[in-house]
C-alpha cells in the first residue's frame, strides 16, 4: 500500500501524466520506495477506480493523447490519514543478511566476493544519497522545487528539513552496511 501513498504524495503537488509521474517517481520517491512501471500504472487505475485520483484525457501533439491525473478530495484525505497515522512495519526480508548467516557453507572466494560486492553496492548508494542530499540542501532538487512552488513560503524550511532528514537516514544506513561488510572482510582475515 505504500506505493499508493508515494503516488499521492507526488500528485498532491500538481496534476501529472502517467509518464511524467513515472519520471518524477524515479527521481524522488523511488529512492525510498522502489516500484517498477509494471506496478505504477495498475496502481493508478486502482486509485482512480477507488476515487482517490481522477484522470482526464488530454491532447498531446497532433494525434497523441495522454491521461493526466490529479488528487481528489478523497485521495487528499486518504493521504493525510496515512501520513498522520501509525506506521505498520513490515517483517524483515533481507537477502544479504540471510546469506551472511550461512557463509560458512560458501567457498573462501565466494565469501570474500559477497562482502566486497556488498560494500561496493552500498558505497554506490552512499554516493547517490549524498548527491541527493546536496541537491536538496542547494535547492536544486526537481521534486523539492515542485513541492516548494505549491507550498506557502512559511513552510519551506519544514518541508526541506524533512526531505534532508529522510536522505540523512539513507546515508547513515549505507554507511552502516559498508562498515558491516568491512567487519566481515576483517573477520575473514581473522578466521583464516
Amino acid at each position: 500500500m505504500s506505493l499508493r501513498y508515494a503516488l499521492l504524495a507526488l500528485l498532491r503537488v500538481g496534476p501529472l501524466s502517467g509518464y511524467d509521474l513515472q519520471k518524477l517517481f524515479a527521481e524522488s520517491v523511488g529512492h525510498v520506495w522502489h516500484a517498477p512501471d509494471s506496478q505504477i500504472y495498475p496502481e493508478l487505475k486502482r486509485m482512480e477506480t477507488e476515487g482517490l485520483i481522477a484522470g482526464e484525457e488530454q491532447s498531446r501533439g497532433v494525434r497523441g493523447r495522454r491521461r493526466v491525473y490529479h488528487v481528489t478530495d478523497g485521495g487528499d484525505q486518504a493521504f493525510l490519514e496515512w501520513v498522520n497515522g501509525p506506521l505498520e512495519y513490515s517483517r524483515v526480508r533481507d537477502p544479504a543478511h540471510l546469506k551472511a548467516a550461512y557463509l560458512e557453507s560458501a567457498g573462501a572466494e565466494a565469501r570474500r566476493a559477497f562482502l566486497e560486492n556488498h560494500a561496493r553496492h552500498h558505497t554506490e548508494l552512499l554516493h547517490r544519497w549524498q548527491a541527493e542530499l546536496e541537491r536538496i540542501r542547494s535547492g536544486r532538487h526537481p521534486m523539492l522545487e515542485r513541492r516548494l512552488a505549491t507550498t506557502p513560503q512559511s513552510e519551506w524550511a519544514r518541508t526541506t528539513a524533512f526531505k534532508e532528514f529522510a536522505y540523512e537516514g539513507l546515508v547513515e544506513r549505507a554507511q552502516t552496511e559498508i562498515r558491516w561488510a568491512q567487519r566481515g572482510l576483517q573477520m575473514l582475515e581473522d578466521l583464516s
